[in-house]
């Protein structure tokens, strides 16, 4: 599998892991610790959420062009781990009373200082993810390497999210405990029900109207406990022994439920630092460029430098830029996985079957599902690379940016499956403060397929669109080229809030139905441009 590439490719592709490690924790659990911590809504914490992704992938682009000037990518790709380290320290530290949850009159202060670690962790993996992937594409600028690229790229992808596979079980792992060691049970539904006890706004009726029908649902709610304070105190009794008092229950589960979520924060610390060790230990093995000028005019790097006209720079640096537009609306839909995805995981999906127990931690939990996207990376990258080298060696295999419009195609069908799954399931507006019975969700199995379908789309675009980066980008634009490609992403992540106000506010298939018209725009604009894109391959 790895013969014929550059030394240097696992040892980086081993750095990048705690890079993956902490996104995938982020991925998992931020939009969850946003709502337990702070009472927010889901359009609030898909804003933040939104915004802090934008961040990280727009910053890469920064780091991209410092990078770029200073000509010390190695240098840029340390600070930037420092960085992100930093950043999840902050998280990590329990912010707020020890003994309640955030006063109403401190939430503000607290939610900056949460936003001001997301932006330092956000600039760090801008100064370190970009650069990083500059630095693979260096090793294969040689013509020993060259043909490897693609693989090469693939191969480098499925490494890193080795490190995403445990992150989200961790961060779980480490909350259940925290709960556990309390006297409490997880449930994913008693965060929102407890902020709205504390606020006063647990109603004791869902029902509004003074009809024959409402009169009925009211009736129901009575005779069967539906109603969201009984709903409450059902739930509350579920995971403690000890709640006569509903006031004192919330605010103690919030605060255990919380802290145990800082913690979970500190396990991507260590991950960093074993980053960091690997990246020290190898960084011999990585090309250095901040001495390219005093070695050029050697025999090797001579054949190496190929002389690129004003016009062909040009058509190069546009031909980037149409794909950059085109994968906006592709990240757009992807990355739901750890917002609405992720509340459909929480609001929707039947958990009781999904229970893992270690000893005294309990691991179970909607973050559990972010671990499904990079377990079928590890597993379906050498099938894919197969079936490509296959068809390559058959003379059949697509051009790369072929092979972007085909996920993109692929990443639609993804939501397909989402629609038709979630096409009887009432809108969230109709559960809010009332959730449904395990009995009425929906099985596991909807969300497996999806991310599976979504991981074959996101394994046709996301390495291979790196490695077109790498292949197309002039020499001089490397690093911003690279940065562009994640500022792509970036603007792709800032939309990301309106799948959190569609969720909230229209029925769930109409959107899923949003994001397979993403999908299919961004994949009929890559066919309409394929003929201009695969000549500028070449």
């Amino acid at each position: 599998m790895f013969k014929g590439h550059p030394k240097g490719l696992i040892p980086a592709s081993l750095a990048n892991m705690g890079e993956r490690f902490g996104f995938y924790t982020m991925m998992a659990i931020l939009v969850l610790f946003l709502q337990a911590k702070f009472g927010l809504d889901g359009k609030d914490a898909g804003l933040i959420y939104s915004v802090f992704y934008f961040s990280i992938y727009i910053l890469a682009f920064v780091g991209g062009i410092i990078a770029d000037k200073m000509q010390n990518f190695k240098g840029i790709i340390l600070t930037g781990l420092i960085i992100m380290a930093t950043g999840y320290v902050m998280l990590a530290y329990p912010t707020g009373p020890a003994d309640k949850p955030i006063p109403a009159d401190n939430i503000l202060f607290y939610l900056i200082y949460t936003c001001a670690a997301l932006f330092i962790i956000a600039f760090g993996n801008g100064l370190f993810k970009g650069n990083l992937q500059a630095l693979v594409g260096q090793m294969y600028d040689k013509k020993a390497y060259t043909e490897k690229r693609d693989s090469g790229f693939s191969l480098f992808y499925m490494f890193i999210n080795v490190g995403a596979i445990f992150a989200p079980f961790t961060a779980v792992g480490i909350r259940n405990w925290w709960l556990s060691r309390h006297g409490f049970e997880y449930n994913a539904n008693l965060p929102s029900l407890c902020h709205q006890s504390i606020n006063g706004t647990l109603q004791s009726s869902q029902v509004v109207g003074t009809g024959a029908l409402d009169k009925a649902q009211a009736l129901a709610e009575q005779t069967f406990s539906l109603d969201p304070i009984n709903k409450f105190n059902e739930l509350a009794t579920s995971v403690s022994t000890s709640t006569q008092d509903l006031t004192t229950f919330a605010s103690e589960y919030l605060k255990v439920f919380n802290t145990g979520f800082h913690y979970a924060f500190a396990a991507a610390i260590g991950a960093m630092v074993i980053s960091l060790i690997i990246y020290l230990v190898n960084l011999k093995k990585f090309p250095s460029i901040q001495k390219k000028a005093k070695v050029e005019d050697t025999k090797q790097d001579t054949e190496n430098v190929v002389e690129m006209s004003a016009a062909e720079i040009k058509q190069r640096l546009y031909a980037l830029l149409a794909v950059f537009g085109v994968v906006i609306f592709f990240w757009f839909s992807f990355h739901q996985n750890g917002l609405t995805l992720t509340m459909f995981a929480r609001d929707y999906t039947d958990l009781s079957g999904i229970k893992i127990d270690i000893g005294s931690i309990s691991i179970v939990g909607a973050e559990i599902f972010q671990s499904i996207n990079p377990i079928f990376i590890v597993l379906l990258t050498p099938i894919i690379m197969a079936v490509f080298g296959w068809l390559n060696s058959r003379g059949m295999e697509p051009s790369t940016p072929k092979k972007i419009a085909i996920g993109m195609g692929i990443a639609a069908l993804a939501y397909v499956l989402m629609s038709f799954g979630s096409f009887s399931l009432p809108s969230f507006s109709e559960i809010d403060g009332s959730p449904l019975a395990d009995a009425e969700k929906v099985t596991p199995f909807l969300l497996i397929g999806t991310y599976f379908i979504l991981t074959v789309a996101e394994l046709f675009i996301s390495p291979l669109g790196i490695s077109f980066v790498s292949k197309v980008a002039p020499p001089q634009y490397q690093g911003i080229m690279q940065g562009g490609w994640l500022g792509a992403t970036a603007l792709g992540n800032q939309l990301l809030f309106i799948g959190a106000i569609l969720y909230e506010s229209i029925p769930l298939w109409i959107t899923w139905s949003v994001f397979i018209t993403a999908c299919l725009l961004s994949m009929f604009t890559m066919l309409f441009m394929l003929k201009w894109l695969e000549k500028i391959t070449k």
